[in-house]
């Protein structure tokens, strides 16, 4: 069949099931933008590239899948370079699509050409894969590269661009291939690994499953589930990993942040991680909790990049490849002889339900401005059973980690690059993901949520339904209070204060939104359902208190040993 390049572009995308498409269109890419809305595609225009790269990233982890998204050729692709980074740094499979001058009017000995540099070379160290359709008979191959670099190993980002001249030229091609054609999918472990895994598995007295980030982005809960409840143990979060999966919900706690997951973790004999790069907010599996009973405790890690295998620790069995293909495969194993449970996960499970209340009882009540602890609360019990929770910032991500009192199904956060200002567009990407079906909340500082704020007219342009919660204190207040501990209370503390006059809330109505102003506690509740109720995107103004925002962030020793500069 005969095609444009475009066109073929598209149809290689959906062999891969992707059907989103995030970017501001420019002459380069208009017939491919016109295309896909006229195939079925969702066509997402943003206000700023850089929320188009956190929107498709958002997209990846809500589907499992590669996301798209594109930037016009110099700005554009530009202001691309920081999502781009931080899917690199989130192992997230976004396909970057930059445009360019032809190839002719680059390589001409000229100064002065309008919206030109030599993009490849700057984004290169940013991405798995860097490559240009230089002709129409590569664009096959070069796509599924970028797939197949994408996804395979951990996953991250690639950028791809083409010059102006090839986009619209004709290509003679067979059928789209299937993924399984032209890369690995659906890699399973040896069977003597397995048997071995499930020999350390039912030899284990305390064991423990670490579940990371990767779970939530393969939608791999299900299978999951099915191998904690043969394991009968308690399920232990990483910080990047907080989505919680459905029917384990009580016997899950979260690492470093909670009495019963810190007392698994000592006494446990046993961690199978899955999902997860055990990282430096889980101390690389050896240092801080993992001490104690080190000696004694084996390792099972479901990994998918060779390459990973006993970098951060010493692994005992490695399970290389797919934790979707992986994880059924342990459950198959384990059916017939299910482990009796770990006598106290019982008690676990109290403990941790007994800590969550008295959190809820203790937030300190009854100021205006509202205490960030209580806001949480509030925000937090108000969060709807079946919806997507994103968070964004600094000080109201710490005490949101304390004193949550929900626990969703799906959660957005961009944890290991600390990329602030991902939030309102991780929100508008996981809406569109989800088709918006679900509630969305975000819960957020002011300082992050002012970063890609224009994104509330595409949230109310596809009239998502979400409701941002915002802790307003006018201030970066993590860096407030990193001023204080440096220089103590008084000491100049500049260039982290702005304009008490700001209203977010009037921002919002200003954008076609719903808005609302709270400085009592007891008032954010109803303002979050008033925000549901009024069938628009909602922002809900919480002035909180700046001296408790910079001051009083709970854990805050445990979140400082992340930081253990060459230490661990």
């Amino acid at each position: 069949m005969s095609v444009k390049v475009y066109e073929r572009i598209l149809q290689l995308f959906e062999a891969e099931g992707i059907n989103t498409l995030f970017g501001i269109p420019d002459p380069n890419f208009v017939h491919m933008f016109h295309l896909a809305e006229e195939g079925g595609w969702q066509v997402v225009a943003p206000h700023h590239e850089e929320s188009a790269g956190f929107m498709a990233e958002a997209v990846s982890r809500m589907t499992g899948k590669a996301a798209v998204c594109i930037g016009t050729l110099g700005p554009g692709v530009a202001n691309l370079a920081g999502a781009m980074m931080c899917a690199k740094v989130e192992n997230s499979p976004v396909i970057f699509l930059g445009g360019q001058r032809a190839r002719i009017t680059e390589q001409r000995v000229r100064r002065g050409r309008i919206q030109f540099v030599k993009q490849a070379a700057l984004f290169e160290p940013s991405v798995k894969y860097c490559a240009s359709i230089e002709y129409a008979d590569q664009t096959d191959e070069v796509i599924r590269e970028g797939l197949r670099k994408a996804l395979s190993g951990t996953p991250g980002p690639v950028y791809i661009e083409y010059p102006s001249h090839v986009i619209q030229e004709e290509l003679d091609v067979a059928p789209a291939l299937a993924p399984s054609a032209y890369r690995l999918v659906g890699q399973t472990a040896g069977p003597d690994r397995i048997a071995e895994a499930v020999e350390y598995i039912r030899a284990a007295s305390q064991p423990v499953l670490l579940v990371g980030h990767g779970v939530h982005t393969t939608r791999a809960g299900a299978s999951v589930r099915a191998l904690a409840e043969a394991m009968a143990c308690p399920v232990i979060q990483t910080s990047g990993g907080t989505s919680f999966i459905a029917g384990l919900e009580d016997r899950t706690f979260p690492y470093g942040f909670s009495a019963a997951a810190i007392d698994a973790v000592v006494k446990s004999d046993l961690c199978l991680a899955i999902g997860t790069e055990l990282g430096e907010p889980v101390h690389y599996g050896r240092g801080r909790h993992w001490v104690a009973n080190e000696a004694h405790r084996k390792w099972i890690l479901v990994e998918q990049d060779p390459e990973a295998i006993g970098v951060n620790r010493s692994v005992d069995v490695p399970l290389v490849g797919d934790l979707r293909a992986i994880v059924p495969q342990l459950v198959e194993a384990l059916r017939d002889t299910p482990r009796t449970p770990t006598p106290e996960l019982a008690g676990w499970i109290e403990q941790d339900a007994a800590q969550l209340a008295e959190l809820a009882e203790t937030a300190p009540s009854g100021m205006s401005p509202v205490h960030p602890a209580r806001l949480i609360v509030e925000a937090t019990k108000s969060f709807p059973a079946d919806g997507i929770m994103v968070r964004d910032g600094g000080a109201t991500t710490i005490f949101g980690w304390t004193y949550s009192q929900a626990k969703p199904h799906d959660v957005m956060w961009n944890q290991n690059f600390g990329h602030l200002g991902t939030g309102l567009p991780y929100a508008v990407g996981a809406g569109v993901a989800d088709g918006g079906k679900r509630p969305l909340m975000l819960i957020t500082g002011d300082s992050s949520f002012q970063f890609h704020i224009a994104e509330l007219e595409t949230a109310a342009r596809l009239n998502l339904p979400l409701v941002c919660v915002v802790a307003v204190d006018y201030a970066w207040g993590l860096e407030v209070g990193v001023y204080k501990r440096t220089y103590g209370q008084g000491s100049l503390e500049t260039g982290v204060h702005w304009s008490t006059n700001t209203r977010l809330d009037k921002v919002a109505e200003g954008f076609g939104c719903y808005g609302e102003y709270v400085e009592r506690d007891e008032d954010i509740a109803p303002a979050i359902k008033r925000a549901y109720a009024s069938g628009r995107p909602g922002v809900i103004h919480v002035a909180v208190d700046p001296k408790a925002n910079s001051e009083e962030m709970p854990s805050y020793d445990e979140f400082r040993t992340w930081y253990a500069e060459g230490t661990q």
